[in-house]
């Protein structure tokens, strides 16, 4: 865990999740904040996410970063979460922590749930919506539990689903990652297939092309569900689903430096 010591945001009824979060305010009262959302199963001390921190400290910039519900310091069941909670708990962050402009930095689910910040904000608090200058993403996972979950199952392992109400995927990174009939089902409610979503800001996504996790193809859909005109695809032939090697976060501090 970081050497900073978490602070505590209850989200949610009527059993509040207790969110932890750690929050650097910019050097001065109008500068630019960075607020860092994580991917599945990471947590808010993963390389990227304290090597963001540094940067930002150095360089200028405030840095706001959280675990989900079920995930690292915060309360809450994994086997419970959903992406409606994660969302919800993604905008107490942004409204109740963090002030001025921001920059919405995603990566793997966070690159979803980034997507959706934004539109929620734009039909629900357009005023709110002002402070988001950008987002920059790292292979985002847009439509996750449709597009990469559910869809990509074997027949046998829906078919489990939908009768035990859970079943679980194999993982590169540890154990087996449990996957439940209400995180995909609550998760339909969450999907840009189908529309086409106006951010009205610059949009910058990193993609590797070795990642397995997001495939770059999955990456470069985008474009058919949200405005094109407003991303900028950086494709890296070398990278993998993590990018965190030293080049990867370059990468990363010249994306958020050209839009903040």
């Amino acid at each position: 865990m970081s050497v900073e010591e978490p602070q505590f945001l209850e989200v949610g009824t009527p059993e509040p999740r207790r969110i932890a979060f750690l929050h650097q305010p910019p050097p001065t009262s109008d500068g630019t904040g960075l607020i860092w959302l994580i991917g599945l199963k990471s947590d808010m001390d993963s390389t990227k996410a304290t090597a963001l921190a540094d940067w930002a400290r150095q360089n200028g910039y405030g840095l706001t970063r959280f675990d989900y519900s079920g995930h690292g310091a915060s309360g809450g069941d994994f086997l419970k979460a959903t992406l409606g909670d994660w969302l919800d708990e993604t905008r107490a962050i942004f409204k109740k922590v963090t002030r001025g402009p921001q920059v919405v930095i995603g990566s793997s689910t966070g690159g979803h749930l980034a997507l959706l910040l934004l539109r929620d904000l734009l039909r629900n608090d357009p005023a709110e919506a002002e402070r988001v200058k950008a987002l920059v993403l790292i292979a985002p996972a847009w439509d996750l539990t449709e597009e990469l979950i559910w869809k990509e199952m074997p027949p046998e392992a829906q078919t489990e689903l939908l009768e035990k109400g859970i079943t679980y995927r194999p993982s590169e990174y540890g154990d087996p990652l449990p996957i439940t009939k209400s995180f995909i089902e609550e998760g339909r409610n969450h999907l840009f297939s189908g529309e086409v979503f106006d951010p009205g800001r610059p949009i910058i996504i990193l993609q590797g092309l070795l990642d397995k996790d997001v495939p770059a193809e999955h990456t470069r859909r985008v474009r058919e569900v949200i405005n094109p005109d407003y991303i900028e695809l950086i494709e890296v032939p070398d990278g993998e689903h993590r990018m965190s090697r030293p080049e990867d976060l370059e990468l990363l501090y010249k994306a958020v430096r050209k839009v903040g």
